[in-house]
């Protein structure tokens, strides 16, 4: 390993300002997957979001990486966690690879990654992720990760016309780090 943030296949590394067209190409890949269906945005705001990011400091332990691929040095995705509670001892995250991009270990790497940096330097207890129960493909990465069903929301989300169910999965730290030894990444 020649960085805590890089793995075999994948680095993560802060959102520079000139990562703002591959964002905005992820948006279009939730929007056309039916992830997500958000307005539209200007390539303008793509640009001064990912300007913005590219100076922010970090909200506690909220933040979000861009995911470069090794070999071809291009931004294939983002990985991030969010609401946090430190006192409690978990957090939440979340993880999108560009469809192109898919299915070549980016996104397992990517979250095993981030995982280790929250359960091993933050000292955090617990990982929740949200999943719409639609995405199998999600659904099947988070099992192989470790994960965990713990619950199932019924048509709690409303995406495209239709509400939808959405799946609640959870990791403890010993689960990860009996999965997950640091040489393996």
């Amino acid at each position: 390993m020649t960085s805590f943030w890089t793995g075999e296949r994948v680095r993560l590394r802060g959102i520079e300002p000139d990562d703002w067209t591959a964002f905005m190409r992820l948006a279009e890949d939730e929007e056309r997957l039916g992830d997500l269906l958000n307005p539209p945005r200007s390539a303008e705001s793509f640009r001064a979001w990912a300007k913005e990011q590219g100076t922010a400091t970090s909200d506690g332990d909220c933040f979000q990486f861009a995911v470069e691929a090794l070999d071809t040095r291009e931004l294939v995705g983002a990985v991030g966690s969010h609401h946090a509670d430190p006192r409690a001892g978990w957090f939440e995250y979340g993880i999108t690879i560009s469809a192109d991009q898919r299915r070549k270990g980016y996104a397992a790497e990517a979250a095993a990654l981030l995982l280790r940096f929250m359960f091993a330097e933050r000292r955090y207890h617990k990982c929740e992720a949200r999943i719409f129960a639609h995405n199998e493909a999600s659904l099947a990465l988070h099992r192989r990760l470790g994960f965990l069903d713990e619950g199932r929301l019924r048509e709690r989300v409303f995406i495209a016309g239709r509400h939808r169910d959405l799946v609640i999965m959870g990791m403890l730290a010993d689960e990860f780090a009996q999965l997950h030894s640091p040489d393996s990444l």
